[in-house]
């Protein structure tokens, strides 16, 4: 078969594939072709399991584009799950109803901090960190985090 030019997709190409058709069809094809600037039949041959496909996936604009729109990074969360990592997913619209800039961001990590602290001090009183006090210190964490990258977005934006 190698002579004939025929490229069969890896289990890798196949993940990535079924990802980006879940991703289209969780913003539903009529939008994905507005969002993208593609058409249909070019959107459908990004996650095509035919032969003649197998080598043509989704841009990255693309893929971002429609995780905006998406209810869930289905493609992002793939690469992530191939590469052995998981994402945590956050259901609030980064900087949808938040236009407050750096300044807001500073004032939400120093509360988000104070709380991080206040509930390490909590678990830390009797010398034992639970199991749920463990994860009530990942969840301040995550969203901690989440300020931090919801920052670095406004200064990126500021510093164009």
């Amino acid at each position: 078969m190698y002579g004939l030019g025929i490229k069969h997709m890896s289990v890798v190409d196949s993940y990535l594939k079924k990802h980006s058709e879940a991703l289209v069809k969780d913003v539903g094809i009529e939008a994905a072709c507005e969002l993208t600037g593609k058409s249909k039949a070019t959107l459908g041959r990004y996650y095509s399991s035919h032969d003649e496909h197998a080598d043509r996936f989704m841009p990255i604009d693309a893929v971002a584009a429609l995780e905006e729109a998406a209810s869930y990074p289905h493609v992002t969360a793939a690469l992530a799950e191939l590469k052995g990592n998981s994402l945590s997913h956050d259901n609030r619209r980064r900087n949808s109803a938040d236009k407050g800039g750096v300044n807001s961001d500073v004032i939400a990590l120093s509360q988000r901090f104070a709380m991080l602290m206040g509930e390490y001090n909590q678990s830390i009183e009797d010398g034992i960190i639970t199991m749920n006090e463990a994860k009530r210190l990942l969840r301040e964490t995550v969203a901690l985090q989440q300020v931090l990258v919801d920052m670095k977005l406004h200064l990126e934006e500021e510093s164009v």
